[in-house]
């Protein structure tokens, strides 16, 4: 089996439904950090709120100042927009690909921490790198997820498709794939986002099992540039090719 680990995104869908909230893991491991989240935001604390948000404007917060325990609830991949999750097109893709993104990948979530894409979350806000009331939060899953998350994967074949940010959450101890991209051959960020968006989008299309397949797997504009190993890490870089 093929487990994707990626990044989420500041911004954000509305909306959703009402239903209980399913999340991975243990129900109770992540009680501390949402309700010192919920605390902040219902306190009524206008630069509390806007510095967790990461917002200037307490008007653009308003659609954020909800309770998380009650909020209308969407699937995580779902949630999330922004350059990757544009590139991903969730919504174009047939329901067995869609079904794939929410069982197969894992999205490190700045609130709730390493989630499946089909796992239910509200509608939240918190700036990458932000504290949330005095806890810290990639230390906190750190600690509470890693040993969670080892046994989740052992027997699976891990592509890391994250941003380098959110290692601080759950560090690799196993064998696994990541991938880096060259323009012109120099290292690209935005761009690196959107190619992120564009292999899952592949890998769902062709509900892609294991790292052999995904490398004979051809993708638009991607060449193979070369492949490093390292300890445990097989890095293949790409070249964006127009």
């Amino acid at each position: 089996m093929l487990r994707i680990l990626f990044s989420p995104s500041e911004g954000k869908n509305s909306g959703g439904s009402q239903g209980n909230k399913s999340l991975f893991g243990a129900d109770d491991a992540r009680n501390d950090i949402l309700n010192a989240y919920n605390s902040i935001v219902l306190s009524n604390d206008e630069d509390q709120i806007k510095t967790l948000f990461g917002i200037k404007k307490f008007s653009d917060c308003e659609p954020y100042i909800n309770d998380i325990h009650t909020s209308e609830l969407m699937c995580a991949i779902q949630r999330y927009q922004g350059v990757a999750y544009n590139y991903l097109e969730y919504n174009t893709l047939d329901t067995k690909a869609q079904e794939y993104l929410k069982s197969q990948t894992i999205i490190f979530s700045n609130l709730y921490g390493p989630i499946l894409g089909g796992d239910t979350i509200a509608n939240y806000k918190v700036k990458q790198g932000n504290n949330i009331g005095e806890i810290v939060p990639d230390k906190f899953y750190k600690e509470r997820f890693t040993y969670q998350l080892d046994l989740y994967l052992t027997k699976d074949e891990i592509l890391d498709l994250r941003a380098g940010y959110y290692d601080k959450f759950y560090k690799v101890t196993k064998p696994y794939t990541t991938l880096k991209f060259l323009k012109n051959g120099k290292a690209v960020s935005h761009w690196a986002k959107a190619y992120r968006g564009k292999v899952l989008r592949e890998l769902a299309k062709h509900n892609i099992s294991s790292i052999e397949e995904f490398m004979a797997l051809e993708i638009d504009t991607l060449q193979v540039e070369e492949i490093k190993v390292t300890k445990n890490k097989t890095e293949v870089i790409y070249n964006i090719v127009d």
